[in-house]
């Protein structure tokens, strides 16, 4: 429901314009861009049906919010069938220590690539 409320306001307060939102304390500073830099430009594109344009402002942004729409109708699907609770994402037993790994390296690569020449296309 958070989540929801949250893409509304973006969706209906433009961080296009200066002013509304805060700047990146990182770009700020180190005139870098952080792996959430152009997440709330993405989000607002998503929220108007633009998904090249929210690809654009950040990829890794647009990915997460994906993952985390199909987590909600897993776990949705699974109330409607009974099975409250939230969907496991390491199975029984298993540690979820390499997804948190394989995210922390993700969310890296992303942040290095997008800072160079080449991952202009990543998003800014």
């Amino acid at each position: 429901m958070a989540a929801g409320a949250a893409f509304a306001y973006v969706g209906a307060v433009d961080p296009n314009e200066p002013g509304h939102y805060p700047a990146c304390p990182v770009r700020s500073l180190l005139g870098l861009d952080c792996p959430a830099c152009g997440g709330l430009r993405g989000a607002h594109a998503l929220v108007h049906g633009e998904p090249l344009a929210a690809l654009s402002a950040n990829a890794l942004a647009v990915l997460a919010f994906a993952g985390f729409a199909l987590w909600c109708l897993v776990w949705l699907a699974g109330a409607v069938r009974g099975r409250p609770g939230p969907p496991s994402l390491g199975g029984a037993g298993r540690s979820r220590a390499w997804l948190v790994g394989v995210a922390g390296v993700a969310v890296l690569a992303f942040t290095v690539v997008r800072n160079l020449p080449l991952g202009a296309a990543l998003g800014t």
